[in-house]
């Protein structure tokens, strides 16, 4: 009986440290930001960046010097790691607008277009909990020649966050599916990097031009 409880103990254990290296995952960039805002503290009540990797590639002072923007997004992120952030790198700058783009990860690592959308609104939830007039502009998972072979699901998520965000007025959801594919129907691989993942120069020309009408006057 005594070896069964050791057992079981070293079970429970385990899955504990499992549990907390996953919270701790993002911890060290979430402490950058923090470390960021000590220094030289974001204006409130303006425009706010958050997601995975394209977001952290997105030149928006250049793309977007009429507004002041924060950009907080961390490679690798899903939507369920800004919600789990939400009141560290999100709201405590009061964002007037908050531009997302995550989910892509989400779906390669075998999350369900369901398990997606679940997340999106969890992270609305958590932002209008603190912030009920701010302003949430989806971008939708883009597609990629890297990930062709998950568009199926992708398209099925972009659907599903797109027909809630229909039922309210403060949720934005730009499309950037469409105009990224060429007359093959296939990802026009100009608007991506070598990895074929990722986007070029011209990939962002086409996303600051879809997401510039979703951000309000320009102050600067």
């Amino acid at each position: 009986m005594r070896g069964v409880i050791v057992v079981v103990c070293l079970a429970v254990l385990v899955a504990g440290v499992g549990i907390g290296a996953e919270e701790s995952r993002w911890e060290k960039h979430i402490q950058r930001f923090e470390a960021e805002d000590k220094e030289a503290p974001p204006p409130k009540g303006e425009i706010l960046f958050i997601g995975s990797s394209s977001i952290v590639r997105w030149k928006t002072d250049e793309a977007f010097p009429e507004h002041r923007i924060t950009s907080r997004g961390f490679g690798g992120s899903h939507i369920s790691d800004s919600v789990e952030f939400a009141d560290r790198i999100a709201i405590p700058y009061a964002p007037r607008v908050i531009v997302m783009y995550a989910g892509d990860n989400d779906i390669a690592s075998g999350k369900s277009p369901e398990e997606v959308l679940g997340d999106f609104k969890e992270f609305v939830g958590v932002i209008h909990a603190a912030l009920p007039e701010t302003k949430i502009v989806f971008v939708c998972i883009k597609p990629s020649t890297a990930r062709w072979s998950m568009i199926d699901e992708m398209r099925e998520a972009n659907a599903l966050i797109e027909g809630h965000i229909k039922k309210n007025e403060l949720l934005a959801y730009v499309d950037v599916d469409g105009p990224a594919l060429g007359e093959d129907g296939k990802p026009n691989e100009d608007l991506l990097v070598r990895d074929g993942l990722h986007l070029s120069r011209a990939g962002y020309v086409l996303w600051n031009g879809l997401v510039r009408p979703h951000l309000g006057p320009g102050k600067k």
